[in-house]
């Protein structure tokens, strides 16, 4: 994995400290162009890697992507899914066969039909799954990603069900059809880092909260400090700048000091804040 990775909080009006700056983005990201024009910043100075949810809207950066092969030869997608509110819509417009044509992977109608009328007759929530993840990928079809991540807030609920199962189907799906690693989004590290280990996956990728003041990281940051020291996982900072509440320096100063990074991943709307960014991480790094 590079190591400084770019996220997509900014484009979908996703700020957790300031409900204005929210609205602001929100309504400045509205037009694909423009989304990509900041993509375009991030990818000409050198961040090459966009870790993005499945939302509708990355669909339209995909195909852009694919249709220019020779502007982007190193762009690498890291998805993270699922992203439920796009499922809600599809139905509302297009009904349950036109949803489902959307989010299918061309060419496995029959096959995805056979799997899912199957798997829900024997109550086989394995099948049900792998169906999902692959409904998820389509828009990813024929790009580089390496690394697939189930989001927080379905690893948090399966955490909090005890369904830990769930986490070694996801593993072994994305490794046998998409040749790439699986990852997990968490709010609780430690917590989740037990779980794959009792579900046999090793040395897995974990991304979660990792900042100075602790914020939004369940466990504490000794907590975390101790993961870094002591388990044997490849670990993805976010939210390194609390929401914009530590100074950028320092936190990446911060950050870059703790044992065990392997990759920050940080979200930003301008190309002086993306270059900011990638030479402070070189910087302490």
């Amino acid at each position: 994995m590079d190591r400084l990775l770019f996220g997509d909080n900014q484009f979908f009006g996703v700020n957790h400290m300031s409900e204005e700056k929210a609205r602001s983005q929100a309504m400045r990201f509205q037009d694909i162009e423009a989304i990509q024009a900041v993509l375009d910043d991030a990818y000409d100075e050198g961040v090459t890697t966009f870790m993005c949810t499945t939302h509708d809207r990355i669909a339209e950066v995909t195909a852009h992507v694919r249709a220019n092969p020779e502007r982007y030869p190193d762009q690498k997608f890291f998805p993270c899914m699922p992203y439920a509110h796009k499922y809600a819509n599809a139905m509302t417009e297009d009904g349950p066969i036109g949803a489902i044509r959307r989010f299918l992977p061309d060419g496995g109608i029959l096959d995805a039909a056979m799997r899912g009328g199957m798997s829900l007759a024997k109550k086989d929530i394995e099948g049900v799954t792998t169906l999902l993840i692959d409904a998820e990928m389509k828009m990813f079809e024929g790009l580089s990603t390496p690394v697939v991540f189930l989001q927080n807030v379905v690893v948090d609920l399966l955490l909090g069900m005890g369904f830990l199962d769930a986490f070694a189907t996801f593993a072994e799906h994305v490794r046998t059809r998409y040749h790439a690693e699986p990852g997990f989004i968490t709010m609780n590290t430690p917590m989740l880092l037990d779980a794959l280990d009792q579900v046999g996956l090793v040395n897995p990728i974990v991304c979660s909260n990792i900042n100075k003041l602790g914020f939004r990281m369940s466990g504490g940051v000794e907590g975390y400090q101790q993961a870094l020291e002591k388990r044997p996982f490849r670990a993805i900072a976010m939210s390194v700048f609390a929401s914009g509440a530590i100074p950028a320096a320092e936190a990446i100063e911060w950050v870059c000091t703790q044992p065990n990074i392997e990759s920050i991943v940080f979200g930003a709307s301008s190309r002086a804040h993306i270059a900011a960014t990638r030479d402070e991480v070189k910087k302490y790094w």
